[in-house]
């Protein structure tokens, strides 16, 4: 699974500072929240397409893949709102359906919001690894350490609770374990797998919870790293880049 998520080519995406990476796009985030502008909402979510399928890294065959929960998104957030939103202009009803051309208006705009959070949303996660960026978080802005480390530890047992999975599974198989049909083998599934799953996960947390203890990690004293990250020339041209989308959008959306 986590081999899914390995990139075909690493772009310049890659080289930006996870710490910055992460307050620049959640700025564009929040940009996207509180525009109002149908234009401009149109534009950001062409731009940030742009910078998920070209720049991510990843082959066409997954982005397509994770193109349709975008999709998805799009249309259920626009179609909602124009089928069932306010407007003075109606332009076709039927019983509680209402069509008008400001619910169209405010469905589109919904919508190109929804694309604008998923390509922001997917091009950070693709771009990113994620231990690399608690440790940014740590050097760049003071993340306290014992939060930080939390973080990765639980994305280190994410193998661990996979690979659990996987011999479960293959000892009921090879235990020739016959489940029932319906609601009843749903249960008996979830039995099976969950009580030894959940109870290796509480032996596994105890074990890390000892383990940062024993390191001081709840003292939030100065400590090393064994990954180190820093800013460097690819941060200011992300910031550049990041700011003249930004001011594109603007220019196009009030031509």
């Amino acid at each position: 699974m986590l081999a899914w998520f390995t990139p075909e080519r690493k772009t310049w995406l890659f080289q930006v500072n996870p710490a910055l990476k992460f307050v620049v796009f959640f700025a564009l985030l929040l940009i996207t929240l509180f525009n109002q502008n149908f234009p401009f909402a149109v534009w950001q979510a062409v731009f940030y397409g742009m910078l998920f399928y070209l720049f991510s890294g990843y082959s066409i065959r997954k982005l397509a893949l994770l193109s349709i929960p975008l999709l998805i998104s799009f249309l259920s957030s626009a179609l909602t709102l124009i089928m069932f939103g306010k407007g003075d202009t109606v332009l076709w009803q039927w019983y509680l359906i209402k069509i008008s051309e400001e619910s169209i208006q405010h469905g589109l705009l919904l919508g190109s919001k929804s694309l604008s959070f998923g390509f922001v949303g997917f091009t950070f996660l693709l771009t990113i690894q994620p231990v690399l960026f608690f440790y940014a978080m740590m050097q760049q802005f003071r993340m306290p350490s014992k939060y930080a480390y939390s973080f990765i530890a639980s994305f280190r047992l994410i193998p661990a609770v996979t690979e659990e999975l996987q011999i479960r599974r293959n000892a009921l198989k090879v235990r020739n374990i016959q489940f029932s049909r319906g609601v009843k083998g749903v249960y008996e599934r979830l039995q099976m797998y969950t009580v030894p799953l959940f109870a290796e996960s509480i032996r596994r947390a105890q074990r890390i919870a000892v383990a940062m203890e024993a390191k001081q990690y709840q003292m939030g004293a100065a400590r090393t790293y064994y990954y180190t990250t820093h800013y460097s020339r690819m941060d200011t041209v992300f910031v550049i880049v990041m700011i003249t989308v930004i001011a594109t959008a603007l220019s196009l959306a009030f031509i």
